[in-house]
């Protein structure tokens, strides 16, 4: 196997094998070419690693994400069309991923960076090369949104949904153990929604159910008041930066998240790396109802990530929520959540404009 794989954290290689028994070989080289290593460098928590107000367990890259996507594609679907597809999803994540959706003012939507993934792999001659050796079109693996087992809508279950939830429930706030997840995946398989397109869904409900009690913890804490300041903060930071001419637009697709945060700390302005240097030493936030106004404030909606899976039941498919009430309950405690309208950090940073 690849130094990708080898050098993986011990429980990402454990995780993977659980997505895939068996490693498919042939994905090897699109994972080595070079717009999917440049992945490697950008975290699937949105800059969040950097500072101290999250325990996160150890780094789990955006490439990590893309195989495990693409392997969970394979163990269901075995088509290398469909698999790609999701290996290829994040090709154009540029550095801080969701942040610059911030940036761009794409809070609820988060999908304001997506538009350069055709450009990434059709300009990419590694991809192009492997594509034409295995007979497939680029056509055929620039949008993962054609296939639904790869992707859908909030809140159906998707290849995509489903790992990021796994992962972030390891990595970024932990609420399962690897024997968890293999329980909950192995309960799985492709069934048919109430739109008569394929979507994959539980074949027990009582795991269903584990999965929604279990996963409905993890939620909350991708719109919690601590999480959307932070990314908002370093979303002002670049955007401050690019405003300034110490970062280009360019750089979020050239330069890894580790090299960008040298650009800040070392830019000649001062303003810009000391509210940093704040920022990254910072262990509290705050919430209000009112504009604070010599503190760092924002205010913001943010989009909510969640899931109502499909599950068979005495020979039927329903919606999770539509045949269990703890279920609908977890979820409709995520979503009437509140939080303050206005959040942010105890120290004064005003952006540039």
């Amino acid at each position: 196997m690849n130094n990708y794989i080898n050098n993986l954290h011990p429980e990402i290689k454990e995780y993977f094998k659980i997505l895939s028994p068996e490693f498919p070989d042939w994905l090897v080289d699109y994972i080595d070419t070079l717009p999917m290593q440049r992945l490697k460098h950008i975290s699937m928590n949105c800059g969040l690693d950097y500072c101290k107000l999250f325990n996160i367990q150890y780094w789990y890259s955006t490439l990590d994400h893309s195989v495990a996507v693409a392997l969970i594609i394979w163990h269901f679907t075995h088509d290398k069309k469909q698999t790609l597809a999701g290996l290829f999803h994040d090709i154009a994540t540029p550095a801080f991923k969701h942040c610059i959706d911030f940036l761009y003012g794409d809070t609820l939507v988060q999908e304001a960076t997506e538009e350069k993934t055709a450009l990434m792999i059709s300009n990419s001659k590694e991809i192009c090369t492997l594509l034409k050796k295995d007979n497939i079109k680029i056509e055929d693996v620039i949008d993962y949104h054609i296939y639904p087992i790869a992707d859908n809508d909030t809140p159906r279950l998707s290849a995509d949904r489903f790992e990021y939830n796994f992962s972030s429930g390891l990595s970024f706030y932990r609420i399962w153990q690897l024997d968890t997840i293999k329980e909950i995946y192995q309960n799985i398989e492709i069934l048919v929604n109430e739109d008569n397109i394929i979507e994959l869904g539980f074949t027990d409900l009582k795991v269903a159910e584990k999965y929604i009690d279990t996963v409905c913890k993890l939620w909350p804490q991708w719109i919690s008041d601590k999480d959307r300041t932070a990314m908002q903060f370093i979303a002002d930071i670049i955007k401050s930066m690019n405003f300034s001419d110490y970062l280009t637009i360019d750089d979020l697709y050239t330069l890894s998240e580790r090299k960008i945060i040298e650009k800040i700390l070392n830019c000649k302005d001062d303003y810009l790396k000391n509210n940093f240097i704040r920022f990254q030493k910072t262990i509290s936030f705050y919430g209000s109802n009112s504009f604070q106004k010599d503190k760092y404030c924002i205010n913001i909606d943010v989009k909510k990530r969640y899931i109502t899976p499909l599950v068979k039941h005495n020979g039927k498919i329903y919606r999770i929520n539509d045949i269990s009430l703890k279920a609908s309950r977890d979820i409709e405690q995520y979503l009437n959540l509140k939080h303050f309208k206005y959040t942010g950090f105890n120290f004064d940073f005003k952006p540039y404009k």
